[in-house]
């Protein structure tokens, strides 16, 4: 990669064996301060890799996103920023790269490079402004979360293996785990006994920082310890603890939480589990937090804080007199002890645009019928193939088209015809639909609107968006105007107002609020899945992003 042509400028860090070694970055820049403000959360996520097939050449890139961006945007891509390249350290010979002075100067050079990168966002102490959709904003940045894997997540905190002594990591029970924070980390670094607790001899650049715990930051990596490592095992385990009745109901849970595009559906449970892809495996995360509510019981994370540590018992009495390592893993040290207090302080280990349609596929009627045939719907209500959605939709059909129509002063419906449809390609491709038999299953999309200013006043809303389900797609046609084409929904409704977030997810419930909709208007389509054995409660799913 030729970085010389990216838009970024650079500065020498330091001089070595003759050699200058720079950060290429892009600058952080400050400006005045209005009235109100607000925290800017700050993800850092960096990692080394070769850029080449033969592993040869390496860079090493950071970036950095957004906490104050929803989690479903946060994980695309346009969502995080390449804010830099660290210098890669060359040593003369073997000898050097091996030796304690040169492994200093390397990690010197990364927190000297933070300090560098980062330090104009703590410049002012009075915060910084940012330009945001023609509005200036007053923050105050805080690093709220870094992501890595093990080696990263040392390199930021400079230590070396875990405080735990590699012969007592399978040994030491929760209450003897003495967590890291800077006081306790900064006592043994002025001592010089920092050795005891496997901390490197380099100023740690997070230090100066406040209202950070760098060594609470650097979170453990979903990839790394679930996603192809300790989720299967964890399933099973998870089986094992529930029993044949409740394993039952789990595997039925499963086999109908509601179609999304793109997610895998497990239509007969977990029995195949061992065959599992990691994309599978990923979309069994998408909807696990359901499918086991109320069914293995969170007095919380107490008891799965239990789960883990007689998993980790039964799994070491399996595998340690098979391993040269005896099970001695930092990576198991820290799923064991640390997981959980993240789990508590960050929540799950899990980032819109306007969607128009592109084409209609035609469903269910041929030919178009006149507004005043009423009977085509009450003829189409008693069809015995129909679900409750579309019976439903049906008999609202009128009563809300009228509505509609009165909305836009539109007072004749002479000549109009109607078309119903089973689904509507959106310009990104995903398909909004409204069908009885997709594959032989019901298939409703539910979608997110988001609300005007004025109308936010009338509805409690999700950060200014409300969710629907789609009864019907239909387009209207009226002479000498341009088509309409909608959806008819119903409406949720936050379940609580006390309590309208659960596992950070809306809770709601559907309404007797039924209305028309352009297609147009449709902000997105979302996942909403049943609050199991419980009346009318939904969860939109924030996990499937």
């Amino acid at each position: 990669m030729n970085i010389s042509q990216l838009s970024y400028s650079k500065h020498c860090i330091l001089v070595h064996n003759n050699r200058e070694y720079f950060i290429n970055y892009r600058p952080i820049k400050n400006s005045s301060i209005p009235s109100s403000a607000c925290i800017l959360s700050l993800i850092l996520y960096s990692d080394a890799t070769t850029t080449d097939t033969l592993r040869k050449s390496s860079l090493h890139p950071i970036y950095i996103s957004l906490g104050n961006i929803p989690t479903w945007r946060r994980n695309k891509e346009d969502a995080k920023q390449l804010l830099g390249y660290f210098p890669i350290l060359f040593a003369k010979n073997e000898k050097e790269k091996t030796s304690p002075e040169f492994k200093k100067l390397v990690r010197e050079t990364f927190h000297k490079s933070l300090k560098f990168l980062l330090d104009p966002l703590f410049e002012n102490e009075n915060g910084i402004d940012y330009k945001i959709n023609n509005r200036i904003i007053w923050f105050f940045p805080k690093i709220s979360t870094i992501i890595g894997d093990w080696p990263e997540a040392c390199t930021y905190s400079l230590t070396y293996k875990s405080a735990i002594q590699k012969n007592d990591l399978i040994d030491t029970m929760q209450d003897q785990i003495i967590l890291r924070n800077h006081e306790n980390i900064m006592e043994h670094f002025n001592n010089n006994t920092g050795h005891s607790i496997s901390l490197e001899p380099v100023e740690n650049y997070f230090w100066n920082i406040l209202n950070l715990n760098i060594y609470a930051a650097t979170v453990p990596d979903r990839m790394h310890h679930l996603d192809l490592g300790l989720y299967h095992y964890q399933i099973e385990f998870t089986k094992g603890i529930l029993g044949r009745s409740s394993i039952d109901k789990m595997n039925e849970r499963i086999g109908t939480i509601p179609r999304y595009p793109g997610l895998k559906i497990f239509s007969k449970g977990l029995q195949s589990i061992a065959r599992l892809t990691a994309s599978e495996h990923r979309d069994l995360m998408k909807v696990m937090v359901f499918v086991v509510d109320e069914i293995f019981k969170e007095s919380d994370l107490e008891k799965f804080q239990k789960a883990i540590n007689e998993w980790a018992d039964l799994f070491v009495i399996l595998f340690r007199k098979k391993l040269d390592s005896k099970m001695k893993f930092p990576k198991f040290h820290s799923w064991i002890f640390h997981i959980v207090d993240t789990i508590r302080e960050y929540g799950a280990i899990n980032g819109y645009t306007t969607e128009t349609y592109e084409s209609l596929h035609k469903s269910y009627v041929k030919t178009p019928y006149r507004l005043k045939a009423s009977i085509f719907f009450e003829q189409q209500k008693k069809n015995p193939d129909l679900t409750e959605n579309m019976i439903k939709g049906f008999a609202k059909f009128l009563e809300c088209l009228d509505l509609f129509f009165d909305m836009l002063d539109i007072i004749s419906a002479e000549d109009c015809r109607i078309k119903i449809f089973g689904s509507v390609t959106l310009k990104n491709i995903n398909i909004l639909r409204a069908t009885n038999k997709f594959q032989n299953r019901p298939w409703f999309s539910n979608i997110a609107i988001a609300m005007d200013d004025a109308e936010l006043f009338e509805y409690q809303s999700d950060n200014g968006t409300c969710y629907a389900q789609t009864l019907l797609i239909t387009e209207v046609i009226l002479p000498n105007k341009s088509p309409f084409h909608l959806a008819l929904v119903q409406w949720y409704d936050f379940k609580s107002k006390k309590t309208p977030f659960v596992y950070s997810c809306p809770l709601l419930k559907l309404v007797e609020i039924y209305n028309f909709i352009e297609i147009e208007a449709i902000e997105k389509i979302v996942h909403i899945v049943p609050h199991f054995d419980t009346k009318d409660e939904y969860f939109v799913n924030k996990f499937i992003f």
